[in-house]
């Protein structure tokens, strides 16, 4: 009699959860570009830099990445019993 065949795909939790991982460890680069914008944006008709418009965007990235973050976090808090075997 034959052996049963282990499942194709992963439970959905543990799918979501490494997702979730993957998406938290892709947030600090995700927060590097976005701070970087700044830098693209041509100046204005003035020679003096627009700093305030570029101090707006700075903290509004700033105060939208820790919501993210924030977010993600009770995703990431514990490790279920799927996670527990496997390595890193």
């Amino acid at each position: 009699m034959r052996r049963p065949r282990a499942p194709l795909f992963l439970k959905r939790g543990s799918y979501r959860k490494r997702r979730l991982r993957d998406a938290a460890r892709m947030l600090p680069v995700l927060g590097v570009l976005l701070f970087l914008v700044p830098i693209l944006w041509s100046p204005g008709d003035t020679t003096r830099p627009d700093t305030a418009r570029d101090g707006i965007y700075l903290f509004a990235v700033w105060i939208g990445l820790v919501l993210v973050a924030a977010l993600m976090a009770p995703g990431l808090a514990g490790e279920s019993a799927d996670d527990e075997g496997e390595e890193r």
